[in-house]
């Protein structure tokens, strides 16, 4: 053989994958292999060829080539075939260093070659092409990342009970597939379920494990957050989280996943504080980092976004994640091009529900609900939480689509029933039409019962008794919350209140105690601009003097869309 494999092999162990990929033409060119005569030979150098291309990422090249293996493969004597996947290569172990003078038998693994083409469709993004070529591969003949891989493709095909079953298969030969725990968790499998799967096996030494090095007491627990998490309870996945970390302390995974469904329930402070602590143990994270981004936003806290985005940039700016966060900072600039990211992201991972959430709310802001319904239906179907639910509630009530917003909102308090925010949106589609506030007052009354630190509940009960014209109440209620909460958009809230009773002196200290609190909340800077206009005698809407005369100014509208 002109080309000695060995040397081949070499290349692709060390990663060298632009000279594996010449040394690859030489051997699939050479003379000295006859394919009439060699086809076995013939077949592994193609193998071999598609292994450096797929390293290389050249996927459509690789499976051209995979496929030219395969057909030189076929041609070999049926007891000639090896068909069981004893090793990860694509080529036989016991055939790596065949001679040109080796019997007539066949150097490569069938269903590996065909398990490398499926991940070169799967990474093309054709997942019906790579379904269909793994299920070539007979099922005892599936290792553990076939049956891994068997399962996502199921899932992305919504093809529900066939992925639990590989799932299941996978946990079943090994349980510390985290990946396969948390599908099962999300696809509704108990926790019973999903730990009596996991192989009891002893200890060499016949002896049990001692306690250090004992995953059977906190593996068990692991899975029982998962599970309710996926189920929305969130306050029991929480506490078996905080248990771990107490065995596992800085544990990066389960602080990123606190911070995560802390940041989903409101828990916006804690779960930013969760966050950083885990950016103080790893400043290179990039896993939930677009949540993080989220956060900042609401809070207005914008030179720490600027580095946060800046850093994931410098990370890896492929990652969804980025993306996303590039789109939240995009979004008080430039609405369009932050859709333009948070599109990106869900082409990148057609799963990441963090895409789907931002993308229904830019479409909410550009005033295309239609669209943001299904932004949010998509969240939904991937992973169901409250901003999904939060986010269809407001979609619909933007279209006026009142019996959709509450089927929605009601949806929510069946999956939620122990939440304050689940109430508060049937609550919210209540007070959208003058005959259903008393119902609304109800509803916000039980979700401040159920969460009394429910500032959105306070909120928009005081909303509500603006609205009845009892300005008096929604005073009293306001001022009892800022004893304990000292909360900008409280301020801001009592502000709004006094001075449309014209208190305006008590007006201008709220606004001015919010500002304390977060100089760039825009509501506050905004209500003070109008109350400072009010309080020298002059109409707030009123146009400015000079405003019929500059009615292209563009950067005056930039200004105007920054402070929206």
């Amino acid at each position: 053989m002109d080309v000695p494999k060995d040397q081949l092999h070499t290349l692709l162990d060390h990663g060298l994958f632009s000279s594996a990929q010449i040394m690859g033409c030489f051997a699939v060119s050479s003379t000295s292999i006859h394919p009439e005569t060699s086809p076995h030979l013939k077949a592994e150098s193609l193998v071999l060829f598609g292994d450096s291309l797929f390293r290389g990422k050249e996927f459509r090249r690789a499976i051209q080539v995979y496929r030219q293996a395969l057909q030189y493969h076929k041609t070999l004597p049926k007891q000639s075939v090896n068909t069981t996947p004893t090793t990860r290569s694509t080529l036989s172990a016991s055939n790596r260093s065949s001679s040109p003078n080796s019997s007539n038998t066949s150097a490569i693994n069938e269903n590996e070659v065909k398990f490398q083409i499926a991940t070169c469709h799967s990474s093309l993004g054709d997942n019906r092409a790579a379904l269909a070529e793994m299920e070539g591969i007979p099922s005892k003949s599936r290792n553990l990342e076939m049956n891994l891989m068997m399962a996502k493709l199921y899932r992305n095909s919504r093809h529900t009970r066939a992925a639990i079953g590989c799932f299941k298969e996978c946990l079943r030969n090994c349980p510390y597939i985290f990946e396969a725990i948390i599908a099962l968790a999300e696809l509704g499998v108990s926790a019973k379920d999903i730990i009596s799967l996991f192989p009891q096996t002893p200890s060499r030494s016949g002896r049990p494990p001692s306690d250090h090095f004992d995953s059977s007491r906190w593996l068990p627990r692991y899975v029982e957050a998962q599970c309710c998490i996926a189920s929305n309870d969130y306050k029991g996945g929480l506490d078996l989280f905080t248990e771990l970390l107490q065995r596992f302390p800085n544990n990066i995974h389960i602080l990123l996943e606190m911070a995560k469904v802390k940041a989903v329930i409101g828990k916006n402070d804690e779960a930013i504080l969760d966050f950083e602590n885990v950016l103080s143990i790893d400043p290179y994270v990039v896993t939930y980092m677009d949540e993080y981004a989220m956060l900042l936003k609401l809070k207005s806290d914008n030179s720490k976004l600027n580095k946060l985005v800046h850093d994931l940039l410098n990370i890896d700016p492929t990652k969804p994640e980025v993306l996303v966060a590039l789109a939240v900072l995009w979004e008080k600039k430039d609405e369009r091009g932050a859709l333009t990211y948070a599109e990106k992201s869900i082409r990148i991972d057609e799963r990441h529900v963090a895409g789907y959430i931002m993308k229904g709310n830019l479409f909410l802001s550009l005033n295309r609900p239609e669209a943001a319904v299904i932004a949010f239906r998509g969240a939904q179907e991937l992973r169901p939480d409250l901003r999904s639910y939060q986010g269809l509630v407001r979609s619909y009530l933007a279209v006026s689509k009142v019996k959709e917003a509450l089927f929605a909102a009601r949806e929510a308090m069946k999956a939620m029933p122990q939440s304050g925010k689940a109430l508060k949106l049937v609550g919210d589609v209540h007070a959208s039409h003058v005959t259903g506030r008393e119902k609304a007052k109800k509803f916000y009354e039980s979700a401040l019962r159920l969460e009394p630190g429910f500032l959105g509940a306070a909120l928009a009960l005081a909303e509500l008794h603006v609205m009845e014209g009892r300005n008096g109440d929604a005073v009293s209620l306001l001022q009892r919350y800022l004893k304990d909460w000292a909360d900008d958009c409280l301020h801001v809230k009592l502000a709004e209140v006094f001075a449309a009773t014209n208190m305006l002196q008590d007006a201008l200290s709220h606004y001015q105690a919010a500002l304390r609190i977060n100089p760039q909340n825009e509501g506050a800077k905004k209500g003070l601009d109008r109350l400072e206009k009010q309080m020298k005698g002059i109409d707030p809407d009123a146009p400015e003097e000079d405003e019929d005369n500059e009615v292209d100014d563009g950067d005056g509208d930039q200004e105007e869309v920054e402070l929206l």
